[in-house]
Parts: C-alpha cells; sequence; structure tokens
C-alpha cells in the first residue's frame, strides 16, 4: 500500500542503544497521539483477544548528529509538518510536565535535540530527511 504522507524518525547516532529505542518510542508515540489519522484499527487475534491500534504506516528510523537534527527540525517547521522533539534534558526528568517544561526553557535553536519526529507529505518528509542514512 502506497501513503500520501511519510513518519521519519531522526535519532542521535552517539546515544547508547536503550537511548535511542527510548527516544524512538517516545517520538513514535508523540506522531500517533499528535496526528490521529496515523493510527490504524485495532487488532484482534483468532480467540478473540483484543489489541490496541498502531500505526497504520512504516515507520522509517534515521541516524544524525546534532547539526542534522537542527536542520531536521528547521526544515520541518518552515514547511508547518507535525513535529515532535525529544532533548538531552529529558532523560533526567521524572515526567511529562518536566519534559514540556525542560524544553520550553530552550530557545528553538538551542534546543539539545536528540530525536525529532516528522510527519509530513510524503515528497516533503523526503526532502527533510534528504541525505540521512537509515538506521544500522
Amino acid at each position: 500500500m502506497r501513503f500520501d504522507t511519510k513518519i521519519g524518525i531522526v535519532v542521535r547516532a552517539d546515544l547508547a542503544a536503550w537511548q535511542r529505542l527510548n527516544v524512538t518510542a517516545f517520538l513514535s508515540g508523540a506522531v500517533a497521539g499528535g496526528v490521529p489519522d496515523t493510527m490504524g484499527e485495532p487488532y484482534e487475534d483468532g480467540s478473540g483477544n483484543a489489541y490496541l491500534p498502531m500505526i497504520r504506516q512504516p515507520v522509517l528510523i534515521y541516524a544524525a548528529d546534532l547539526t542534522q537534527l537542527r536542520a531536521v527540525r528547521e526544515k520541518a517547521m518552515a514547511r508547518q509538518m507535525d513535529v515532535a522533539v525529544y532533548i538531552e534534558e529529558m532523560f533526567k526528568t521524572g515526567h511529562d510536565a518536566d519534559n514540556r517544561a525542560a524544553v520550553r526553557a530552550v530557545e528553538a535553536e538551542e534546543l539539545a535535540l536528540v530525536g525529532v519526529a516528522v510527519h509530513g507529505p510524503k515528497n516533503g518528509v523526503d526532502k527533510v530527511l534528504k541525505g540521512l542514512s537509515l538506521h544500522p
């Protein structure tokens, strides 16, 4: 199936494995929660057990450095795409309110980004992520 939109998540390449997974999970949740059209229908197995719905389209994961992450955020914001950010300070907080406060405390161009998620028209997302490598 082909989709008109695309979801890309970019994580900083120098993070520990658990951090890359954690950032990816949080950013996927941001897209799912912030863009309801990305969600599919609930699942059910042959025994009648119900399961939560998942994002209905592929999510591509890329690796980048801080400079590239900042460029992705800037380009995506300029194109008015759906954007989620995860910053270094969020590894030290204990809950969602503290995460939001950590982001609010820093000007956009100074964010210590460790991950960015973008969702938007497929060709636009391709342009924003051009030149990045898929995460190994």
